[in-house]
């Protein structure tokens, strides 16, 4: 696992499947690398977080991925 930070209150956590974005202490986004496809929260959250979400999208664009309620990302880390 690595811990990477990207910038004020946003941190990606890379585990061997997927890397993990972290808003403040939220999980609002992953990468599947074994699918190559991002997902991103349909929770709408803070306008900050969605620009963390936003900006680290290749597409920039969090609406032009799939979308996932919350619970599967909280769920994701509490088992990762």
């Amino acid at each position: 696992m690595k811990l990477k930070q990207l910038g004020s209150n946003q941190t990606e956590v890379q585990t061997g499947r997927y890397n993990v974005l972290f808003s403040y202490e939220t999980p609002v986004a992953v990468y599947d690398n074994d699918l190559n496809e991002y997902l991103v929260t349909s929770t709408k959250h803070s306008v900050t977080t969605s620009k963390h979400i936003n900006a680290w999208l290749p597409s920039g664009n969090r609406h032009s991925e799939q979308q996932r309620e919350q619970e599967f990302f909280d769920r994701l880390v509490t088992i990762s």
